[in-house]
């Protein structure tokens, strides 16, 4: 995986994101969405998009529980 600075932090994010608004506002399974976040973490990403808009806070939930 390929990582780029943020900005003026000494942070390392992924060059690829994991997008959170169909996966994980009930548009899957959870199982299958537990799966994809912890394959994401395996290959490296650590760049998650998401909002409280996507199924109406459903998904930041979500994955604060993953």
């Amino acid at each position: 995986m390929k990582y780029r600075q943020l900005g003026d932090s000494d942070l390392q994010v992924s060059e690829i994101s994991l997008g959170s608004w169909l996966t994980y506002s009930g548009g899957v399974e959870r199982e299958k969405a537990a799966a994809c976040v912890e394959k994401a973490f395996e290959v490296g990403i650590n760049f998650i998009d998401t909002a409280n808009v996507y199924g109406k806070g459903a998904a930041e939930t979500f994955l604060g529980e993953v």
